[in-house]
C-alpha cells in the first residue's frame, strides 16, 4: 500500500513538472489521455465492479456468523446486496457530479487550454476553483487505491494503480500548463503540484486505515461498498470529462456542405467530433487491457 501510494504521488509530481521544463506535443498528450480514459473505464467495469460485487456478496453470505454486523437489509436478505451495489455506484457518480458543480465547473482539462485570458495576477478565483476541483478528483482516486489494498489481490491493486497513474499524469500536466497560462509564478505552481500529487496517496492511506479499524463482516461490506463507490467516480471522470475532451480535440473537423434543392442551394455546417484512429486504438486498447489482465490472472 505504501509503495503504490508513494509511486502515485511521485509520478503525478514528475508529470506536472514537464511543462515547467519542456514542451510536450498536444497529439502525444491526447494519446496518453485516450489510453488513460480507456484504462479508467476498463478498470471500473472489469476489475473494480466485479471485485466489489464479490466482496459484498461474500459479506452477505457471512451474515450467519454471530460476530458479523451488517446493515439490516443485507443481513435479512442477501439478494438485497444488489441494491447496495447500485447505490454505491450511483453515489460515486453523483458525488463527482456535485464536486464539479460546487467547484464551479473547473474544466478538467488535460491539454492546458483555457477560455480565460492570462492576467498575470497569480492565483485568481478561477485558478483556485480549478485547483480545488482537481485535488478532490485526485483524492477520490485515492479511495479506490486504498480499498484495493485490502483485497489481498496484487493484480487488482496494480491495475487500479496503473489506471490512476495514466489518468493523473495528463491531469497534472494540464493543471501546471493551466496555472502557467493564468500567469502564476513557478514557485506557486510547484506548491500546487505538490498538494495535487499528495491528494491521492494521503486519501489512499486514510481509506486503508479507516477500513482496517472496522472489524468483522462490516469491514468486508465497507470495503466492497467503497470499491463500488470509487468505480462510480471512475466512470464519471472518464465519460463526462476525458472522453468529450478527446472528441473535441485535435481529431475534430468541421466543413460546409452545399445541397442543391431545385433552384435553391442550402449550405449546411457539418461538425464532426470523431476521435482520430490513433486515439481510438489507444482508447479501446486501454479499455480491454484490464479485461485481458484479469482474465489471464484467473486462468493462472
Amino acid at each position: 500500500a505504501v509503495v503504490s501510494t508513494q509511486s502515485t504521488g511521485v509520478g503525478c509530481f514528475l508529470a506536472g513538472m514537464v511543462p515547467l521544463s519542456m514542451t510536450l506535443s498536444e497529439s502525444n498528450l491526447q494519446l496518453m489521455s485516450s489510453l488513460g480514459a480507456g484504462l479508467l473505464v476498463g478498470t471500473a467495469l472489469a476489475v473494480i465492479i466485479p471485485e466489489g460485487v464479490t466482496i459484498l456478496l461474500s459479506a452477505s453470505h457471512s451474515h450467519a456468523d454471530p460476530s458479523t454486523t451488517l446493515p439490516n437489509d443485507i443481513e435479512d436478505d442477501p439478494h438485497e446486496a444488489g441494491s447496495s451495489i447500485g447505490m454505491a455506484l450511483t453515489c460515486g457518480f453523483i458525488f463527482m457530479l456535485l464536486v464539479d458543480q460546487i467547484g464551479g465547473a473547473h474544466g478538467h482539462s488535460h491539454n492546458g487550454s483555457s477560455n480565460t485570458s492570462s492576467n498575470g495576477g497569480g492565483l485568481g478565483q478561477k485558478s483556485l476553483s480549478t485547483i480545488i476541483g482537481l485535488v478532490v478528483h485526485a483524492a477520490a482516486d485515492g479511495v479506490a487505491l486504498g480499498a484495493a489494498t485490502l483485497t489481498d489481490r496484487a493484480d487488482v491493486e496494480f491495475i487500479i494503480f496503473l489506471a490512476i497513474m495514466l489518468h493523473k499524469a495528463p491531469a497534472a500536466f494540464g493543471l501546471t500548463s493551466f496555472l502557467l497560462h493564468e500567469g502564476a509564478d513557478r514557485t506557486s505552481v510547484r506548491k500546487v503540484l505538490i498538494v495535487f500529487s499528495l491528494a491521492a496517496p494521503v486519501t489512499a492511506l486514510v481509506t486503508y486505515t479507516a477500513l482496517t479499524t472496522i472489524s468483522g463482516g462490516l469491514s468486508q461490506f465497507s470495503t466492497g461498498w467503497v470499491m463500488l463507490f470509487s468505480a462510480g467516480t471512475f466512470l464519471y471522470v472518464s465519460t463526462v470529462h476525458v472522453l468529450p475532451e478527446i472528441s473535441n480535440g485535435a481529431g475534430s473537423t468541421s466543413a460546409d456542405k452545399v445541397i442543391a434543392l431545385g433552384d435553391q442551394e442550402i449550405q449546411i455546417h457539418k461538425s464532426s467530433s470523431r476521435i482520430s484512429w490513433a486515439n481510438l486504438v489507444a482508447l479501446c486498447g486501454g479499455t480491454f487491457l484490464p479485461v485481458l489482465f484479469s482474465q489471464s490472472h484467473h486462468h493462472h
